[in-house]
């Protein structure tokens, strides 16, 4: 049985760093140092580790931030889990232990980046989270050390978890969620996580034309709003949303 723990020890804070690196490939440049960790259980973030047993087999670390109204949030930094645990519900149930935790606190909404090229991640996002996506960024954190994202820039989409509204509590608890009226969708092949490293200048042409074009339908005033999968891609469907 997978138990979600917050963590303290700073033995347990030094494994979540190594587990980085076995996850991502990172080198030391790109690692979040132990000192990270320690200050975001200081200053109002969340620490969390997935342990079987006593192994730690992924984590997740949020930051608290403010919005320019004043809005408290957390921002979601990273979350992990080791190859031979995916799929089976570990980044679901860290999920949902951040969600509990900022509720306790009042707040109610979380925040973070994804890659909009790994389709699978953004379905669970999207489709099983219930985020929304209304901005984009280009090369967010310049070119990583990333075994998983190789020499591409690291163009992001920024998932808003709105923690209480209908969409996200209705798919959590499993009840359908009505989409608004799509209006535009974008297509990302599946292919393209695997031509990253057999083919990294057509990849990148790719991910230049799929971030442009998310680029000009955010900038529209449109959201991400739902997520298709089939065998061979992904399709973003894009409408208008507003908080309920």
């Amino acid at each position: 049985m997978i138990e979600i723990r917050p963590l303290h020890e700073v033995a347990d804070l030094h494994e979540a760093v190594r587990l980085q690196q076995e996850i991502w490939g990172f080198s030391d440049v790109d690692l979040l140092p132990v000192r990270l960790f320690v200050v975001a259980t200081k200053v109002g973030g969340q620490v969390f580790g997935a342990f079987d047993g006593e192994t730690m087999i992924g984590f997740c670390v949020s930051i608290p931030g403010i919005k320019p109204d004043g809005q408290y949030y957390l921002h979601s930094h990273m979350l992990g889990v080791l190859e031979p645990y995916r799929n089976g519900g570990v980044g679901r149930l860290l999920k949902l232990a951040q969600r509990d935790e900022a509720l306790a606190r009042c707040i109610t909404l979380i925040e973070w980046t994804f890659d909009p090229l790994e389709v699978k991640n953004a379905y669970f996002n999207i489709e099983r989270l219930g985020a929304v996506i209304r901005r984009f960024v280009y090369n967010q954190y310049g070119v990583t050390s990333s075994a998983i994202g190789g020499a591409l820039p690291t163009d992001r989409c920024i998932a808003e978890w709105h923690l209480t509204c209908p969409r996200v509590v209705n798919l959590l608890a499993g009840a359908p969620d009505p989409r608004p009226a799509v209006e535009a969708a974008i297509e990302v092949p599946l292919a393209v996580g695997e031509m990253r490293h057999r083919d990294p200048q057509s990849a990148m042409e790719i991910q230049r034309r799929i971030s442009d074009r998310f680029s000009e339908l955010l900038g529209s005033g449109l959201a991400v709003i739902g997520l298709d999968r089939s065998e061979t891609a992904g399709t973003y469907l894009f409408g208008k949303w507003e908080y309920e």
